[in-house]
């Protein structure tokens, strides 16, 4: 199952400081908002660094505490910069396109985004975790908000910290209603769908999932945060298996905050507290317990 992981803690190449968020690119390329060295990481397939761009600061293309991304289909890169209260547009290669919002309570825009993710049509949803927000946004690519749903609370269509965000192949939305302990599914409306999870420690049960992804079969795979694994659901929400525990051994996390999925169907999880990044294979069987010695598949 465990296939191999890079980083340490560092401000270097390949090193991580808090590394919030992962994703992938069309051809498998990695992406890492490595959050407390304020800059985003790209990595080969392999986990090779290719390149690595931003700093500390509020000018373009700076960030302050960067904590989601997500990549289109033309390679566009959207980061959620948290700490400057807006979403940036870069290029592939890290040249600064755009960026919206601000941190102006009541006019509309006013933003404190943790996650960030892109349709099939180029459409960027944001989670907005700011307390008296509390809601999902719709925008354009350019930046223009096209819808928003959610206030602080219980209900279906409610949240409480809302932190991940992801979409599947039929541009549905999936939230990781953080302190409600559940992952929501709307449609790209904003309608309410589906509940995946609730409060607790056993199989198929949440404590603060910070984050959500999907693979292409429609699975939904969860960062149960404070339950330190991973836990996989089909795409009716019926949990299926899990993986993890606490510690730094290979399949152990400290605090996983980021979660994606390859085109393959491999894992890679941002093991916030190890500040490394780890890959899975997900074999029929999850009875495997990898050690910290486990050689990387050829």
């Amino acid at each position: 199952m465990f296939i191999t992981e890079f980083g340490s803690q560092g401000s270097g190449d390949g090193q991580f400081s808090n590394p919030t968020a992962v994703t992938l690119d069309s051809f498998d390329n990695i992406y890492v908002a490595d959050s407390g060295n304020d800059r985003i990481l790209k990595f080969d397939s392999n986990g090779v660094v290719i390149t690595q761009f931003g700093s500390k600061g509020s000018d373009d293309g700076q960030f302050n505490n960067p904590t989601g991304i997500a990549v289109d289909s033309s390679g566009n890169i959207y980061v959620a910069d948290q700490g400057n209260n807006r979403i940036q547009k870069l290029s592939s290669t890290g040249e600064y396109i755009t960026q919206w919002g601000s941190y102006v309570i009541g006019d509309g825009t006013s933003l404190n985004p943790f996650s960030v993710a892109v349709d099939s049509s180029g459409n960027v949803y944001v989670s907005d975790t700011y307390y008296a927000n509390n809601r999902i946004l719709k925008f354009n690519s350019t930046g223009y908000c096209l819808t928003q749903w959610g206030s602080n609370g219980k209900s279906n269509e409610q949240f409480r910290n809302p932190t991940g965000v992801a979409v599947d192949s039929f541009d549905n939305i999936y939230v990781a209603d953080k302190d409600n302990n559940r992952i929501l599914k709307f449609d790209s409306n904003g309608n309410y769908l589906k509940q995946v999870g609730s409060q607790g420690s056993g199989d198929g049960e949440l404590f603060y999932p910070a984050n959500v992804a999907l693979d292409s079969s429609g699975n939904i795979y969860v960062a149960d945060t404070y339950n330190g694994r991973i836990q996989k659901f089909d795409s009716n929400g019926t949990y299926l298996k899990q993986w993890g525990s606490y510690g730094s051994n290979a399949g152990q996390f400290k605090n996983p905050l980021g979660i994606a999925v390859s085109s393959s169907g491999n894992v890679y999880v941002a093991d916030t507290g190890n500040n490394r990044i780890q890959v899975f294979a997900l074999p029929p069987s999850l009875e495997e317990t990898p050690t910290k010695n486990s050689k990387k598949k050829e």
